[in-house]
């Protein structure tokens, strides 16, 4: 299975803030959860160049944003199709997604953020190698939310 990774098009940024609803806790996902972020997710020019769509044969299957933090840091955000999920391929997406921010940015350390109850999410990101570095609350969704932030050393 090999990724094409492209700037996501609006079609395509719509289709996944409208269309795409996860189930049970992770519901907490979809992007009319959070009015900011569905704002700035579907506003092409708010959007810039950071977002990438994930093909698959020709097939939306996620995206990802990459964003500078810091002098060759980068702190990705990423997605898959509701229906790709807890099917063991999470884990290959990442690894694909980590390999085309690491060709096309040159990053340092990329860091990630994930709500602590996605223990599925966590585990595959340890499981590529980034580590826990620190525990911290965000606004979102309408209340506030414990994330952990992860590093992973390029």
């Amino acid at each position: 299975m090999t990724y094409l990774f492209q700037v996501i098009t609006q079609e395509q940024a719509e289709e996944i803030a409208f269309q795409w609803h996860y189930d049970g806790e992770y519901s907490f996902y979809n992007m009319e959860s959070d009015r900011d972020d569905l704002a700035e997710f579907i506003n092409q020019e708010k959007r810039g160049e950071s977002v990438y769509s994930v093909l698959n044969n020709n097939e939306l299957i996620g995206f990802f944003s990459v964003n500078k933090a810091d002098e060759r840091i980068y702190d990705i955000g990423l997605g898959m199709r509701p229906d790709l999920t807890g099917k063991g391929i999470g884990f290959k997406f990442l690894k694909s997604g980590i390999e085309f921010v690491k060709s096309e940015y040159k990053p340092k350390k990329i860091t990630l953020s994930v709500a602590t109850f996605n223990q599925r999410a966590i585990n595959v990101y340890g499981k590529m190698g980034f580590k826990e570095i620190k525990t911290f609350m965000q606004a979102t969704n309408g209340s506030e939310f414990e994330f952990i932030k992860m590093e992973y050393g390029c």
